[in-house]
């Protein structure tokens, strides 16, 4: 009896130590702290963006004419919001931060996760980060030459200090990156209007000229389809931004599919009128020869305030910028949890609680793709790559409906929708393949499954000498980051 009353004293002052222990040091972790409007900002700030000042002259090259123009930017909004809706069913059913990496792992296991986050830290996200950066440059740059495109080395240079800026940023402050998305969607929304209501005002006082007959002249492909879509998709990129932050959402079985219902279809009518406003001041072939599109727009309506827009674009793909650096950080901090990545990418700041080394990472690999500097390019075969992710995860959203029925569903999208929206992936995989064969797009497959490489060796069976090789670069990345690994155990919801 006396030895039993001593284990349970001991047992009792553990405890008691443990709770003293807890209360002292609470866990390191993400807060949630982005509420309804910032995730909407976050939403409508990150897809409206560059890619509709970049991406109009692509779509009208892949379709021919005005009128399938128009049409298939309309397409591209339904598809968003299609794909957005089978991803509010993902995030309200598994609440974790990373997005797609979690719907992989919960339906085929680790494999398919690893390779999403592997292509999408590593590729995807920085390609994505270049091409919005470069488009500020580009915008930013006009201005000081007018009627010639601006030198590369003064875009890549400017491209680079934004990428930096934006990266700061994050680092600093979870808020101060909520409240700069918060002010540069205010600012694009500003000079989305402006375009919108000098378009609807030429449209009533009669120019509607290059509207007339607006389907003559189309040259509509498979494979040309396809690449419209990519470029006009890339412009609504970021309807699935609100998944990979969920654990720093307040109250995200309202907010979530919330802020996707208004904030889509808000930028798909913005999108209709921009498009319709460029076609009242420019004929298809002087839109297509335009070096920057919106500029081209407020040199013909606004004239002494021209300057307004390249400023405002500016703004816009800043606020982009922003957006996508804010998502893609959290990507590697789950990745790096989740035993994915090295584990100090999932280090959080002890002063600023922000993943700081995911952030410095992303900004990193961002700089370096600013190097090719050729926009078309990366964003066909970042498109060509991601759907294949975005295809998969749809399809593990049928699969679970089936093999995990006992999951909380606060949101349950008709099955036909997913259906179609993996059919719509498959497409815009194949089709440019099966039009327009390229070896590119076998590299791209080839670098995805490259992954396998890292994986087996690093992940599965993790070999001690790696482990040996990653500890004194961690150890160091604390000291100088000032940063801790965060809690094990699953974050608070």
């Amino acid at each position: 009896m006396g030895e039993g009353r001593k284990r349970k004293k001991a047992k009792e002052d553990g405890e008691d130590n443990q709770t003293v222990q807890s209360k002292e040091a609470p866990a390191m972790q993400l807060k949630k702290q982005i509420g309804l409007f910032s995730g909407i900002s976050l939403i409508v700030g990150t897809i409206i963006g560059s890619g509709i000042f970049i991406s109009p002259k692509s779509v009208l090259l892949n379709t021919g004419a005005v009128g399938p123009c128009l049409v298939l930017w309309a397409v591209c909004g339904i598809i968003a919001i299609l794909g957005a809706l089978c991803y509010a069913e993902l995030g309200t059913m598994i609440t974790k931060s990373g997005g797609d990496y979690h719907y992989l792992m919960e339906a085929f296991g680790p494999i398919p996760a690893f390779l999403f986050s592997w292509s999408i830290i590593i590729v995807l996200k920085p390609a994505a980060c270049a091409i919005i950066c470069l488009s500020f440059a580009e915008y930013s740059a006009a201005p000081f030459y007018p009627g010639c495109e601006p030198p590369v080395l003064v875009v890549k240079f400017l491209a680079a200090a934004a990428i930096m800026v934006i990266t700061m940023v994050n680092c600093l402050s979870v808020k101060l990156a909520s409240y700069v998305q918060n002010f540069l969607t205010v600012a694009k929304m500003i000079i989305v209007i402006i375009i919108i209501v000098s378009g609807i005002v030429l449209l009533i006082q009669g120019n509607t000229q290059n509207f007339n007959n607006s389907f003559d002249g189309s040259t509509i492909t498979a494979g040309g389809i396809g690449l419209a879509l990519y470029n006009g998709l890339f412009a609504y990129d970021g309807w699935a931004q609100l998944n990979y932050i969920t654990e720093e959402l307040e109250n995200p079985y309202r907010n979530l599919p919330l802020a996707i219902i208004v904030g889509i279809p808000l930028v798909m009518v913005c999108y209709l009128l921009i498009n319709i406003a460029y076609f009242t001041v420019m004929t298809p072939t002087e839109l297509l020869q335009s070096p920057a599109v919106a500029v081209t727009f407020g040199d013909r309506v606004l004239r002494p305030a021209a300057w307004i827009v390249p400023l405002f674009v500016a703004f816009s793909t800043l606020g982009s910028g922003n957006g996508s650096c804010f998502t893609a950080g959290r990507i590697t901090y789950v990745a790096g949890r989740e035993g994915h990545m090295p584990k100090f990418l999932s280090y959080i700041s002890v002063k600023r609680i922000t993943p700081l080394p995911a952030i410095v990472f992303y900004g990193i690999t961002g700089i370096i793709y600013i190097i090719p500097a050729d926009i078309n390019t990366l964003i066909n075969y970042a498109s060509f790559a991601v759907w294949i992710f975005y295809g998969l995860s749809i399809a593990g959203l049928v699969v679970m409906r089936f093999t995990r029925k006992d999951m909380k569903r606060p949101i349950k999208v008709p099955l036909p929708i997913p259906i179609l929206m993996v059919l719509v992936a498959i497409y815009l995989v194949l089709a440019p393949i099966i039009d327009k064969p390229e070896w590119a797009y076998l590299y791209c497959v080839l670098f995805i499954l490259s992954g396998l490489l890292f994986y087996f060796p690093f992940v599965h069976y993790k070999v001690k000498w790696a482990q040996k090789i990653m500890n004194p670069i961690t150890m160091y990345i604390q000291m100088v980051m000032e940063v801790v690994p965060p809690e094990e155990a699953k974050l608070a919801e």
